[in-house]
């Protein structure tokens, strides 16, 4: 496949005011998206467009709406709303694509763009490429009587709602059940609360007032070691944590103890094996996926497999096998009987759905997995170096393999974004993986 210039694993993202997140680059990408959407619709194109909640949306927001209409392509404009309400959305509505304005987890200055195709999913990587191309294209506009409208969907927020309670079974309420919501003042701040309220939950809920400047600013999924604290502070029986833009989650309960995404995955299949869902299929983790989950499914009967990081190869390594589940340990989770696209709602949902079908508590359904600690060391290396060919972390590899003998595994893999060597160690005990990943990191050249 073709290098990338301008995509990543999930969209274009930077630093606003630096390219490629700049108006005049996003309007030329709205431009090319437009053209692209165009010569596959058989009418005229409409694309959704929703944001989380950084100030750099609205400047965003107006030049991608401005690319598209140059191009023909009508929109609908959401407001902030979460990365899975927009693939949800293009699907329910028919639309041509989707497109959020966000980057996720990262901090305010930060943020990017990301498409969906008409049925919800991460658009193929074929397609992206095409886009890129026609980002190189001359700038030309449509005729006056060509150029696309705007409109917006005022109730968009109101029907993600509705869908999200759709995936927890009738059968079940949250009466009685104390939740701590922590939305990291992102895109989920005004429908988070809702759905697990409307379910019948006493709702507490944190990191729900935006300012355009305190996304995921202490708050939210990439910061909660806090979680378990905020719990027993609120006398809530669960902490749930979204990032910013609500497509991952990690869950606390009241005894502090943090859930990552490979735990509730596991609580998630477990429960659906449980009743019967979906027998002989598999999961899907990624080369970070914890190695106990791994073993863990292989003892009760359910085939795994990697995917490289990032959810759209988990998503693409399921839609080959044919299979429902997967996730990251960072807490995406896919859930393909209930949605397109990783949906951090929509998993504390199914999490919440099998303690009320078990009768039992976090802890307890996941008390057959204990997961190993993994040591990660970063290794900054000269640009270019081949550390498949380096004779001395070859052989040191080989050795560190044997004397883990099945115990756990290495993993080791070149940053994408830094000239950096990324050496992960995993087994039971912690202390021993520190040791080996130092003396792997020991073998390459200091600069």
């Amino acid at each position: 496949m073709s290098s990338r210039k301008y995509f990543g694993t999930d969209g274009v993202r930077g630093t606003v005011g630096t390219a490629p997140i700049t108006p005049d680059f996003v309007l030329k990408l709205g431009q090319a998206a437009g053209r692209v959407l165009s010569r596959a619709e058989r009418g005229r194109p409409t694309v959704l467009i929703g944001k989380d909640t950084r100030i750099s949306g609205y400047m965003l927001e107006a030049a991608l709406e401005a690319g598209f209409s140059s191009a023909g392509v009508d929109t609908v404009l959401c407001g902030p709303l979460p990365t899975p309400a927009v693939a949800y959305l293009t699907r329910a509505q028919r639309l041509t694509a989707g497109v959020v304005i966000s980057a996720s987890h990262n901090p305010y200055p930060d943020n990017g763009i990301k498409f969906f195709s008409s049925h919800g999913t991460k658009l193929a990587d074929e397609v992206e490429l095409t886009i890129e191309r026609e980002i190189e294209a001359p700038f030309s506009c449509v005729e006056s009587r060509q150029l696309g409208k705007a409109r917006r969907l005022d109730d968009a927020g109101g029907r993600y709602v509705e869908f999200c309670k759709s995936t927890f079974p009738s059968a079940f309420d949250l009466r009685g059940v104390k939740l701590v919501v922590d939305c990291a003042h992102g895109a989920a701040y005004h429908v988070a609360p809702e759905v697990f309220h409307e379910l019948g939950a006493e709702v507490v809920a944190l990191g729900a007032r935006p300012d355009g400047f305190n996304i995921n600013d202490g708050v939210g999924a990439v910061h909660a070691d806090g979680l378990g604290a905020l719990v027993r502070q609120h006398g809530a029986d669960l902490g749930i944590a979204l990032d910013g833009d609500a497509d991952r989650v990690v869950i606390a309960d009241a005894a502090g103890r943090v859930y990552n995404g490979d735990e509730l995955l596991y609580v998630i299949v477990r429960d659906r094996l449980g009743a019967g869902a979906g027998a002989g299929r598999g999961v899907v983790g990624t080369l970070m996926s914890n190695f106990a989950l791994e073993r863990r499914l292989s003892e009760i009967g359910v085939p795994f497999a990697r995917a490289r990081v990032g959810d759209r190869y988990v998503l693409e390594v399921l839609q080959e096998r044919g299979w429902l589940w997967g996730g990251e340990g960072s807490g995406h989770i896919l859930c393909l009987d209930r949605h397109t696209t990783g949906d951090g709602i929509i998993s504390a949902l199914q999490v919440l759905a099998a303690m009320r079908s078990a009768g039992r508590t976090l802890a307890e359904l996941s008390a057959d997995l204990t997961l190993m600690p993994q040591v990660l060391v970063n290794v900054r290396v000269a640009p270019g170096f081949d550390w498949r060919g380096h004779v001395a972390l070859t052989r040191e590899t080989a050795a560190v393999e044997s004397e883990l003998a099945g115990r756990g595994r290495v993993l080791i893999r070149a940053s994408g974004t830094e000239p950096v060597l990324r050496l992960m160690v995993e087994t039971v005990d912690g202390g021993l993986a520190d040791r080996l990943a130092q003396r792997l990191a020991a073998t390459i050249p200091a600069l």
